[in-house]
């Protein structure tokens, strides 16, 4: 599949079954935990399980003149696309990231015998019990699990985008006093 093909089917088969309740930091570092389930294409019946974090750098909604920097996507060992193809793919399809740095470090990956749903009520209970409101549960494809991870990533930061504004104009204002 193509750089196309694989994007718009994370756009159809990503969904955010549970997101992050925190919100990003306007002005510092922040780390967004995720778990991401997929149905696995090698093995029928079994589920793959990613468990990682990206770490956002300054995630204002200030876009820099740079194109964003994704590391640790695996674009190139995965999907045998560049990195480069990958911004210019955003940046022609007007998708902007607000941050200069996306880092993304996969901590587990884990095969399990079982039902997306299973696999789903599994780690859905868990994250309640541990009453973790930072970690997004992310179903998607397992062959473009990097664009599922990016689409749930460009929704926080949509998310965020009015308090980060109002962050930005507190702080404007404070140095002017």
């Amino acid at each position: 599949m193509d750089i196309e093909q694989l994007w718009e089917k994370a756009q159809r088969k990503t969904e955010v079954v549970r997101g992050r309740v925190k919100a990003l930091s306007t002005f510092t570092r922040t780390d967004v935990p995720y778990v991401f389930l997929a149905e696995s294409v090698l093995n029928e019946g079994h589920i793959v399980i990613r468990k990682g974090k990206i770490r956002i750098a300054k995630p204002l909604i200030l876009l820099p003149e740079d194109l964003p920097q994704f590391e640790g996507f695996d674009f190139e060992q995965d999907l045998e696309i560049e990195q480069g193809a990958v911004q210019m793919f955003f940046l022609m399809r007007g998708i902007r990231f607000p941050s200069l740095k996306y880092n993304n470090t996969v901590q587990t990956l884990d095969i399990e015998e079982a039902s997306l749903a299973q696999s789903v009520e599994k780690h859905k209970r868990r994250l309640e019990r541990k009453e973790n409101v930072n970690t997004a549960l992310i179903l998607g494809p397992e062959d473009c699990w990097q664009f599922s991870i990016l689409i749930y990533m460009s929704s926080l930061v949509g998310r965020c985008a009015r308090n980060d504004i109002i962050n930005l104009m507190d702080r404007f204002q404070a140095g002017r006093d």
